[in-house]
């Protein structure tokens, strides 16, 4: 970190050289019985990875290697993420660090480690990082006593029920790693679901005090010479430890109309914003060119600044130094800085161009609609109901709950039917939502504010205006297509285990031997990615049958045991009522063959072959039953929803969100949200809160009876427009249609809808089609001087 004791540069503490082997130990004070932290930190692998990615791309001569027990990258497109760490050059290594030891010579660390064979390794390094984990801070028992609330073993604020935002106390919520150790979306989910409950509390007196943000009134600037200042960011090292930002800066001073240029070491920070404005005032700017890091993070913060001086915030633009300079030319420091100079000199012709913009208001109908009746989708639907909108709730099963139908109990004790049944009964009670079962969607059409879906219910077509719209679709298990699934009974998936226990638990005290096999299905090239519950489900079962039968021989094979937070206390529970956890590779996967000459309940016998790592060899199981943990996967019929509403789909299927941190239940297209296993596989806890974000999130738009759009949208000169439809063609929200008028056809753009992509004034023939903020002329005016240095 640039704000850091070496101000962004690697470098050892003790003599201050540049390391080169560097390694990071993983589960430093957790995980361990003896630990006042027994848990896992959640976090600590991602966050390892990371570092050592950005170690190396920072001196790419380091050589980082990670010591871990498992790597537990549960998130969404972790495992992917994992991968890029080893492709990138991380060396990850199993196992716990015995004993370090520095090398008086160097002042080098020596760690020792035994491999899975036995043997003792020694290693030396120049560096290393302990993952410690995250803990409690020292005055969390003052504070839960203030509150009345009560904590957890391990101090963590606890939470009532299966819902992770809710403490002890009545009106008082949770969230982030107060209650748990998380990671940023997780954190950022549970942000906003702790104020859905807090919003659910004061329906009642929503808006009753509020004090309006009063800005002052903006300068006319039409006609004025353009006065532009030009801001120049170091972004901690991120450019200026690779571009010459002082060069740029006195670049900048040189060119035609700045009348002010300057350097900040975070001009996003928030001294530089109060800084900036009076900057504005004493020089009388009318413009304003911000060169530091992507607009899609920073622009909206600076457009603010800008309303705040008195400014249009449509008369700023950006020059993306960091993306397009110093982190793709960052072995090249000369050429990142003439390029970073090209695009100040870019931004800067079209600063001049800029012309005020206004934002248009658009009615609201202040209801909402809710697609899927699983949990995420009966949890959504309650909370904005209860914070006082109508909303319905479209379900094509026959009945409420989803994959929550066929689940009995979670890993900690709670029973899932009674949980079911009291979402069902709170629906029921509450008027305010609609509820539509056995209902399949037609049509889905609109914009923010105001969508029309017509869907059939009963044979009957219904159509319902509504405001926003939150997808909670769901996912399903895969049907595993390995290990003999369906040609013998006593191979099962934990679902069906599950039901297996309620229905028929006698039959299972009898069984003697029971092998779980892990990532059926998933992270394979198939499905890449970690399905998140599996682990937990399997400790879960794993612990049943042993309190079934505690002479019961349960193995659990495995690839990287992923019980994150407090589910890892089960995990130990397991292992110490005997449960066996082998782990397996990926290119080493457990064989099942068939063994005709024995019977077991009524089926032929089973023989698992794998290879123990620990012993080195292989080995042959006899289970009387083989549990199978298949992948969860997105709906077949997703892409009928994404192409409808025009939302995006990731690579694996499931919706892909506007942010994965800042934005993790937005989707792009703005009110429509996003929560439950439709956007990535979860866990009950994990559902709840992302689904009361994302009611909070669709509250905050009907809410209101307006809501004031974009700006910079798309414009037609209608005596120059030839009809030819090509803005129509390439549109991906529909926003530009062919009506006729006095005799002609010509495109018609529907504000509403126009979300500023500039696809329709691209393809334009005539150039009728202007993008209001990127017409013509400034495009024109940006390639002029592109092609001036050049």
């Amino acid at each position: 970190a640039a704000s850091g004791p070496f101000e962004g540069h690697l470098q050892r503490p003790s003599d201050g050289k540049t390391p080169v082997k560097v390694a990071w130990i993983q589960c430093v004070g957790s995980r361990t019985e003896d630990s006042h932290m027994p848990y896992c930190s959640s976090v600590c692998c991602m966050y390892a990875m990371k570092e050592a990615i950005i170690a190396k791309e920072h001196v790419n001569t380091v050589e980082p290697t990670i010591f871990f027990m498992d790597i537990r990258a549960h998130g969404k497109d972790f495992d992917k993420y994992y991968d890029k760490a080893k492709a990138s050059g991380v060396t990850f290594k199993r196992g716990r660090i015995g004993k370090i030891k520095e090398n008086k010579k160097n002042e080098n660390l020596q760690l020792y480690h035994v491999l899975e064979n036995g043997e003792l390794q020694i290693e030396e390094f120049d560096l290393v990082v302990l993952s410690v984990g995250l803990h409690p801070p020292k005055d969390v028992v003052k504070l839960s006593d203030s509150l009345g609330v009560r904590l957890n073993e391990y101090n963590f604020i606890d939470h009532l029920g299966i819902s992770q935002i809710e403490t002890t106390r009545p009106g008082v919520f949770v969230c982030g790693p107060a209650v748990s150790p998380k990671d940023i979306p997780e954190t950022v989910m549970q942000a906003s679901g702790a104020v859905a409950g807090a919003a659910e509390i004061l329906a009642d007196v929503r808006g009753t005090e509020i004090t309006e943000k009063v800005y002052p009134p903006e300068k006319k600037v039409t006609g004025q010479k353009p006065r532009i200042g030009v801001f120049v960011c170091h972004c901690g090292i991120n450019i200026g430890s690779i571009v010459d930002v002082p060069g740029a800066v006195e670049f900048a001073k040189s060119l035609p109309n700045v009348v002010y240029a300057g350097e900040n070491l975070f001009t996003c920070s928030q001294d530089t914003q109060i800084k900036m404005k009076e900057i504005i005032e004493e020089y009388k700017l009318n413009r304003v060119v911000v060169a530091s890091c992507s607009p899609s993070t920073h622009e909206a913060l600076f457009q603010e600044t800008m309303r705040e001086a008195g400014l249009n915030p449509y008369l700023f633009e950006m020059a993306n130094i960091r993306n397009q300079c110093s982190w793709v030319h960052r072995d090249d420091h000369a050429k990142a800085s003439e390029k970073a100079n090209r695009l100040i000199k870019i931004a800067l012709g079209k600063s001049r161009l800029l012309k005020p913009l206004h934002a248009i208001s658009l009615d609201v109908t202040q209801k909402g609609l809710v697609l899927g009746g699983g949990l995420a989708g009966m949890t959504a639907a309650l909370s904005i109901a209860n914070q006082g909108f109508e909303v319905a709730l479209i379900e094509r099963a026959e009945k409420l709950g989803g994959n929550l139908n066929g689940l009995y109990h979670t890993l900690d004790g709670h029973s899932v039917p009674a949980f079911l049944q009291d979402l069902k009964d709170q629906i029921d009670d509450n008027p305010r939502v609609k509820v539509y079962l056995n209902s399949t969607i037609k049509e889905m059409d609109g914009y923010i504010g105001n969508y029309k879906t017509t869907f059939l219910h009963k044979k009957k077509t219904i159509e319902y205006k509504h405001g926003i719209i939150i997808i909670a679709t769901g996912a399903n298990a895969s049907e595993p297509k390995d290990y003999l699934y369906k040609q013998n009974k006593n191979i099962l998936t934990q679902r069906e285990l599950e039901h297996a226990l309620e229905e028929n638990e006698k039959e299972y005290k009898k069984v003697k031997n029971t092998v779980f096999i892990q990532c059926v299905g998933s992270r394979d090239e198939e499905h890449p990615y970690c399905s998140r519950i599996c682990c937990s489900q399997a400790v879960k079962n794993a612990i049943r049958l042993k309190e079934l039968n505690p002479k019961m021989d349960v193995t659990v094979l495995y690839r990287d045991i992923r019980t994150f937070g407090f589910y890892e206390k089960y995990y130990q529970q397991a292992r110490q009522m005997g449960v066996v956890f082998i782990r397996y590779t990926e290119d080493a996967k457990p064989q099942i063959e068939i063994d005709s000459k024995k019977i077991v309940f009524n089926e032929n016998g089973l023989i698992v072959k794998l290879k123990d790592h620990v012993l080195g060899t292989e080995i042959d199981l006899t289970p009387e039953k083989i549990i199978l943990s298949p992948a969860i996967i997105p709906q077949e019929d997703v892409d009928t929803i994404s192409q409808m509403l025009k939302i995006p789909l990731n690579e694996d299927k499931f919706f892909m969100e506007a942010h994965v941190k800042l934005r993790p239940v937005d989707f792009s297209v703005e009110g429509i949200f996003l929560a439950g296993l439709a956007h990535s596989p979860k866990g009950m806890e994990d559902t709840i809160s992302q689904a009361k974000a994302a009611a909070e999130r669709a509250c905050a738009i009907i809410s209101s009876k307006e809501y004031i759009s974009e700006a910079n949208i798309a414009r037609v000169d209608h005596d120059t427009c030839a009809g030819c439809g090509m803005c129509v063609s390439v549109c991906p929200y529909g926003a530009p249609e062919l009506i006729w008028s006095n005799g002609k056809e010509y495109a018609y753009v529907n504000s509403a809808l126009c979300k500023g992509c500039g696809s329709c004034a691209s393809v334009c023939p005539s150039g009728a089609m202007q993008q209001l903020g990127y017409r013509e002329e400034q495009q024109l005016a940006m390639l002029n001087e592109a092609l001036e240095i050049w």
